[in-house]
C-alpha cells in the first residue's frame, strides 16, 4: 500500500461523484421504466433481467425483491448457471440471453438490460431478440468512459443513463434505480410488504 494514498480524499471524491449523479438522475426515463413495469403487471406479463458481472448481481438482487414484494413474475437470466453455461458452451457467450429469452419471453414482457458500458454483446443480442419478439425493452447504464450509454442506449424503448463515467457508481445507481421503481410500484399498487 502506498504511504501517499489519502483515503479521506478518495472517499470524499467517490461520494461527491455519486452524490452528483444522484442529483441528476434521469427522472423521465426512470418514470418510463416504472410505467413499463406497471404495464407488465396489468397485462400479467414477466420482467426479465439480463447483465454481466456487477450488472448481473444487481438484477439478481432485484428479481428477488420484485417477485416477493410486488408478486410480479421476475426472472434474472443469470441465476440459472446450468442454463447460462449450456448456452455459452453450445452456442457462444454472446447468445446466452437470446437462448434464455427464446424459451421464456412472451410479447408484452419487459426485458431490462444492465451494462455499465452499454456495449456488452450478449446484452445487445438479448435486447435485439426481445424487440423482435414483441417485448418492451429497457436498459440501465451509464456514461462509462464517456460512452453515453453505449450502443444499448440507442436500441431500447427506455434508456436510463446514469451521469457518471465510473463503472462502480453506475453499478451503485443500478440498484438505487431498481429500488426506486420497486417502491413506486408498491406505493401505487399496494403490492406486497417489506
Amino acid at each position: 500500500m502506498s504511504a501517499d494514498f489519502d483515503f479521506d480524499s478518495f472517499l470524499e471524491s467517490y461520494v461527491a461523484d455519486l452524490t452528483s449523479a444522484l442529483s441528476v438522475l434521469p427522472k423521465d426515463a426512470i418514470r418510463d421504466l416504472y410505467l413499463a413495469v406497471c404495464s407488465v403487471i396489468e397485462n400479467g406479463g414477466t420482467v426479465h433481467f439480463i447483465g454481466n458481472g456487477g450488472s448481473a448481481a444487481t438484477p439478481s438482487h432485484s428479481a428477488g425483491d420484485w417477485a416477493k414484494e410486488l408478486s410480479l413474475r421476475t426472472i434474472c437470466h443469470v441465476d440459472n448457471v446450468a442454463s447460462l453455461t449450456a448456452w455459452a458452451n453450445d452456442t457462444s457467450y454472446d447468445n446466452v440471453f437470446v437462448g434464455a429469452l427464446e424459451t421464456w419471453a412472451r410479447p408484452g414482457d419487459l426485458v431490462v438490460g444492465y451494462s455499465g458500458s452499454g456495449n456488452s454483446a450478449n446484452v445487445l443480442n438479448g435486447i435485439a431478440y426481445a424487440s423482435e419478439a414483441g417485448c418492451i425493452t429497457a436498459c440501465i447504464t451509464g456514461d462509462y468512459r464517456g460512452g453515453g450509454g453505449g450502443a444499448l442506449a440507442g436500441v431500447v424503448d427506455v434508456a436510463v443513463i446514469c451521469d457518471t463515467t465510473s463503472m462502480e457508481r453506475i453499478e451503485d445507481l443500478q440498484l438505487v434505480i431498481n429500488h426506486i421503481v420497486k417502491e413506486a410500484v408498491k406505493a401505487t399498487s399496494g403490492a406486497g410488504s417489506d
